[in-house]
């Protein structure tokens, strides 16, 4: 890289516009939206979709609710074409939904398209020519006249075209290429002229499409272009404003959201922003930052997974683990502090309430993702990740200090491994740790238990172990005091129960209950133990012999 980039590189100039309104605005319903995705995200790939990989997104796209779609170039190549006859022929453009074509200003290539789109009930025809300097003079050599003539003579020619085909329902877009770095009164005098030659009425609608092809500037700027534009066009009422921003600086989403407040109508992109070079403004990441702020997109992505799965299908590109709202990542977290803060958010959670949790922007069920994908245990997860997975998985709501306890064993493994602990892996170290495997080294056999008339209560127990059976008995002020007193004398340990938690594992009276009991020692180490049965007493007194095994 350069030391001094001023001198090879210089910015795009911004447009005065000191009295700009779009700050202020907030948006506050969705968009019109264009998916471009069988058109221009096809023309991108290394590999262009076949026939059955479009056919797939085409269902796909209408299963999310697109109700405009750009489905070809058909007079750019045959397969085109061919995919526009198979649509309109076959009868798959259900009512509501307009395809659309774009088209070169050259009459043989619009009148090529207009052969593609016969008997379509319903079609636009998108019409773009260069605009912008770089390419008016190195690309084409053309004056600003020869551009402007070059666009009313190709919309004077659909027009004329469409008028004999009444049967279909035209719309008309016109792109001047590319906007965003064409002089701002060159793009608002071109469109004004295509629009007096079109006409623009609720009988013949028009969309006039203002493109960021290749970002140049901050988004702010391109905001202040389309709210220009707005402000100047004489026919604003009776157009549509489309934008279509590209992802050259990262920025294509805010350059669409702040076009949008400065007053744009519609949106053009593709599904998880595939396109030409860094690619076209990403639709789910819009529709979904919009559904984030209690707005519905109008689209339907309840089902994200299937719509990664079909676009990595069609598309021969994998979605990025972290994409926005979409990512197999995306709402995962391995860090200890965040998965705390997300266990208290849903502790804190009621039925009913405004959802609002630490580090999760929507609820991943909305979108048809599990929370088992939320908090997933690493090296870098705390006590309050492994806690919320067994909690998810298993219904048990450990103790803060038997958290603190098990966070060290999971930290142990998974430095030991250096690799993500899966769910199963956790809970099998949970069961070996405190003791709930089919053998622990000391079971519960049986037991009875009887009050005594001096208030005390008198346990008989029979124990299992590798060394075999035995019977134990001991007195106490409760059941687990009376077992306490017999273990210390039968193992001739020394020990208090310093900590007891028991809940049940449902709702039903027949369910089963979890008790949690720490032992301390002489020496200052603890141990818990867990036990589960369908008798709470059978549950604690299995807690008591887990936590005084030493395998354990």
């Amino acid at each position: 890289m350069l030391n001094t980039p001023a001198e090879k590189y210089q910015p795009y100039p911004p447009i005065a516009l000191p009295d700009r309104r779009w700050p202020e605005n907030q948006l506050t319903r969705a968009p019109r939206w264009l998916s471009t995705d069988l058109r221009d995200g096809n023309q991108a790939l290394a590999e262009p979709m076949d026939a059955e990989r479009k056919l797939q997104f085409w269902n796909l796209l209408l299963a999310c609710g697109f109700k405009e779609i750009e489905v070809a170039f058909p007079s750019a190549s045959q397969t085109d074409f061919n995919f526009v006859r198979q649509l309109i022929e076959e009868k798959r453009i259900p009512a509501g939904v307009t395809i659309q074509v774009l088209t070169q200003a050259r009459e043989d290539l619009i009148r090529r398209t207009f052969e593609a789109l016969q008997g379509a009930y319903s079609a636009t025809i998108h019409l773009y020519n260069a605009t912008a300097p770089l390419f008016r003079k190195l690309v084409f050599g053309m004056e600003k006249e020869d551009v402007i003539a070059l666009a009313v003579r190709s919309t004077r020619l659909i027009r004329q075209l469409c008028e004999q085909q009444p049967h279909t329902h035209w719309q008309y877009e016109y792109s001047p290429e590319t906007f965003c770095f064409t002089e701002p009164e060159f793009a608002l005098a071109i469109c004004e002229a295509v629009a007096d030659v079109w006409q623009p009425c609720a009988e013949r609608p028009m969309i006039i499409n203002l493109p960021a092809t290749v970002e140049v500037n901050t988004p702010n700027v391109y905001a202040d272009q389309i709210e220009y534009f707005r402000r100047h066009f004489s026919r604003r009422s009776q157009v549509c404003i489309s934008v279509h921003p590209h992802n050259d600086r990262g920025t294509g989403v805010a350059s669409a959201e702040l076009a949008l407040l400065a007053g744009a109508d519609r949106v053009e992109g593709c599904l998880f922003g595939n396109g030409e070079r860094t690619g076209n403004v990403c639709l789910v990441t819009l529709a979904m930052n919009l559904y984030s702020q209690g707005v519905s997109p109008q689209l339907d992505f309840s089902n994200m997974q299937h719509v990664v799965e079909v676009a990595e299908t069609c598309n021969q590109l994998p979605v990025h683990p972290r994409h926005p709202w979409a990512g197999r990542l995306a709402y995962t977290a391995f860090s200890g502090s965040h998965q705390d803060a997300i266990k208290k958010g849903f502790d804190a959670r009621s039925p009913g309430d405004r959802w609002q949790m630490p580090y999760l922007p929507v609820d991943p069920q909305d979108i048809g993702c599990s929370y088992e994908a939320v908090i997933r245990v690493n090296s870098q997860s705390g006590k309050s990740g492994s806690a919320w997975l067994i909690e998810q998985n298993h219904g048990l709501k450990l103790p803060r200090a038997l958290q603190q306890d098990f966070s060290q064993y999971v930290q142990r493994e998974t430095d030991t491994h250096g690799k993500e602990l899966t769910q199963n892996a956790l809970w099998q170290l949970f069961r070996q740790r405190y003791g709930l495997i089919p053998q622990p080294p000391l079971r519960l056999i049986d037991y009875k238990s009887e009050s005594r008339q001096d208030g005390q209560l008198h346990l008989q127990a029979t124990l299992g172990s590798e060394e075999g059976n035995r019977k134990l008995e001991g007195v106490g002020n409760g059941l687990l005091s009376a077992a306490a007193g017999a273990l210390g004398q039968a193992l001739k340990l020394t020990f208090s129960i310093k900590d007891y938690h028991e809940h049940t594992l449902g709702e039903r009276s027949d369910s089963r209950s979890v008790a949690y009991i720490h032992c301390l020692f002489p020496d200052g180490n603890g141990r818990w133990g867990v036990g589960i049965d369908n008798d709470v007493a059978r549950a604690s007194l299995q807690a008591l012999l887990n936590a005084l095994s030493p395998e354990s």
